[in-house]
């Protein structure tokens, strides 16, 4: 499989139309904005398959594997960056940190970043100016691009955040972040969500962190884990070919029956049903 190297910490790239996604199934080791300037098809992530259309705007994150099946030929707008470019243009601690968090998290959210109506009409203006000031050099391009990138990034944040407890803002503190990001950056390896692992981690008595947990976060720490990890095999069920064996054996369960008990304990159907009942609404195969 290609994977994809960037030289530089930021970079802006836009294609012609294309028919066929030219690199194939790759990887690569960035993360990688790609806007649909215009045109429609599908996009297949890490064996999700969602629909594209043109306004829609997805984020990337490192190692993801992906490929653009392209139904209407089809404009692409890149912007690539690294953790250099973050860390290197985003000046306030706390907003480094939020955005650290999120695009984390990104891989984890199949399909367009933008949810609010409001945002995507900012998003399309914002991809406008950028495009314009790439094709053209102008008096301050660097200087504008630059501020134009740290806006949608910052709307980018605000759109993502949905994924995030309500508790959590720029102004939460930095452990309870960093414990959110080791249990979505880890939620795969039940060994490592056991609360005595996250208190070794990060320094907390085990009989304390129960409590710290639940007063940022507003939940207890292993609903929140259920809760995450229930939402992402929601993801694989509606936006992936994944049998459900396969996720029960991705997520870490003894077996398909040890998922489905836990499914329908919290989900009120099992998994089978979740999918027939919403991918009914949602166009979804339930094989």
């Amino acid at each position: 499989m290609v994977k994809d190297h960037l030289r530089q910490p930021f970079e802006l790239v836009l294609k012609e139309y294309l028919d066929e996604c030219p690199r194939g199934l790759h990887t690569h080791t960035f993360f990688e904005l790609i806007y649909i300037v215009d045109g429609d098809g599908k996009q297949h992530i890490n064996e999700n398959e969602i629909d594209y259309k043109k306004g829609d705007l997805f984020l990337v994150a490192p190692n993801d594997t992906h490929i653009f099946r392209i139904r209407n030929a089809t404009q692409f707008f890149f912007i690539r960056f690294n953790n250099n470019f973050v860390h290197t243009e985003k000046k306030e601690k706390e907003l480094v940190q939020q955005l650290e968090l999120i695009l984390r998290n990104a891989r984890h959210e199949p399909g367009s970043i933008l949810k609010h109506q409001t945002d995507k009409l900012f998003v399309t203006q914002l991809m406008a100016m950028l495009i314009n000031e790439h094709l053209h050099h102008n008096l301050y391009q660097q200087q504008l691009i630059s501020q134009l990138v740290n806006t949608l990034l910052v709307l980018i944040a605000r759109n993502l955040s949905q994924a995030l407890p309500e508790t959590v803002n720029e102004q939460s503190e930095e452990k309870i972040m960093a414990i959110l990001q080791y249990i979505q950056a880890n939620i795969y390896y039940p060994e490592k969500m056991r609360a005595e692992q996250i208190s070794n981690q990060f320094g907390i008595a085990e009989n304390y962190l129960g409590s710290y947990f639940k007063k940022h976060i507003g939940e207890s720490l292993q609903q929140y884990i259920v809760n995450y990890k229930l939402k992402l095999i929601e993801n694989r069920l509606l936006h992936s070919h994944m049998r459900i064996n396969e996720i029960a054996d991705e997520f870490g369960f003894t077996d398909k029956s040890h998922l489905n008990r836990i499914f329908k304990k919290y989900r009120g159907m099992n998994p089978t049903e979740f999918k027939k009942s919403w991918g009914e609404r949602l166009g979804v195969s339930a094989g």
